[in-house]
């Protein structure tokens, strides 16, 4: 954007300058990480009750059924310890389960996964330090701060797990992520996850899926598949997205909104790099809404994954994007949209596009 411009739009306006999250560099602590384990805002007040099922899509009714009841099978006390982590003295080794402890939501985007598995994360009857809710990425980041066996021993004495967008990028991820839920497991901790691929088939088209075909039919064990058919919600009946705006009015929204940030997209995605994705929920911290010029196609596969996981967080956070340059949809190559990562790159194109329309109400008509 230029500086004539960028003047124009903030002539006249007197509020004080927006935030950037280009000026942010967050430090977030190892228990904050654990102790943010929740379901995000966005699912904070969801429940089965909330839940409306197409009339078209019996497998939706279906599944409000069965983790009604899977959340109500996982009352009693913990059966591996004190549910604070620790093993009773004189506590026997739970036994082996007969089947597989876990649940798992597949279907396409916008059918509902993340409200059911945050609706579960609801109704299991244990107290919330004993129930954890994080995204695939996030569970890693975890492992990542905490370390492997603190890990492990953090979350072993959880009731529940719920994984959301779970999804294996590369082989060290597949025997992490294997190892770490085949312990939890034994420890007694049920699983629930979501993604937009069957167990069977995760890894496929991002790595040689067949040197790992022992782990990844491992995790496939440890989930009763539960499929969800219907259309995208956030496309049913809506209008369409709104076009990009100029310039101008975007950086008047961002002047005239208070908590707004406002950021070039070339600089933003720079930005992004040197902050571990870990820390992006952080990063947004306090903005009620992301305003953004200059959008263009993204790079690099390495800059989109990272746009992904920020998509993911302004969405959790229901943080409204307004934007100009180019339309949401264009943001990746047709080469990525047709790679292994296709189905982060859709979800975040989903996300992004909702989060435009929120946005429409910030731009003075």
């Amino acid at each position: 954007m230029s500086s004539s411009t960028a003047a124009s739009g903030r002539q006249s306006i007197t509020e004080a300058a927006p935030l950037s999250l280009c000026a942010r560099e967050p430090r977030v602590p190892a228990d904050r990480l654990v102790a943010e384990m929740v379901p995000p805002p966005r699912f904070d007040s969801v429940r089965f009750g909330t839940y409306v099922p197409d009339p078209q899509q019996p497998s939706q009714t279906e599944a409000v059924s069965v983790l009604g009841a899977f959340a109500a099978g996982l009352g009693g006390a913990h059966p591996a310890g004190d549910g604070h982590g620790k093993r009773r003295w004189f506590a026997r080794k739970p036994a082996a389960p007969t089947g597989p402890r876990g649940v798992y939501l597949d279907g396409g985007y916008g059918v509902g996964k993340t409200h059911l598995l945050a609706s579960l994360w609801h109704a299991t009857p244990a107290a919330p330090e004993q129930k954890a809710f994080g995204t695939f990425v996030e569970l890693t980041n975890l492992v990542g701060a905490l370390g492997f066996q603190e890990t492990v021993r953090t979350l072993s004495g959880h009731r529940l797990l719920c994984i959301d967008e779970f999804e294996l990028d590369d082989p060290g991820d597949t025997v992490l992520v294997s190892t770490l839920l085949g312990k939890l497991v034994d420890a007694g901790v049920a699983l629930a996850a979501t993604s937009n691929t069957l167990p069977g088939k995760l890894g496929e088209g991002r790595f040689a899926a067949a040197d790992f075909l022992r782990e990844i039919q491992g995790l496939s064990a440890r989930f009763r598949p539960l499929r969800i058919d219907g259309e995208d919600y956030r496309h049913r009946g809506l209008p369409a997205a709104p076009a990009p705006y100029s310039d101008e009015q975007v950086t008047r929204a961002a002047y005239a909104t208070e908590g707004a940030s406002l950021d070039d997209f070339p600089g933003l995605l720079e930005h992004l790099s040197r902050v571990h994705p870990s820390r992006y929920g952080a990063l947004t911290d306090g903005v009620r809404a992301v305003c953004l010029t200059d959008v263009a196609p993204v790079p690099d596969q390495s800059t989109a994954l990272r746009l992904v996981v920020l998509a993911d967080r302004l969405y959790d956070r229901e943080v409204p994007v307004l934007a100009s340059g180019l339309p949401f949809d264009r943001l990746f190559s047709e080469e990525m949209l047709n790679g292994g990562y296709r189905k982060k790159y859709f979800r975040a194109i989903s996300r992004l596009t909702a989060l435009a329309r929120d946005a429409k109400g910030l731009v003075a008509q």
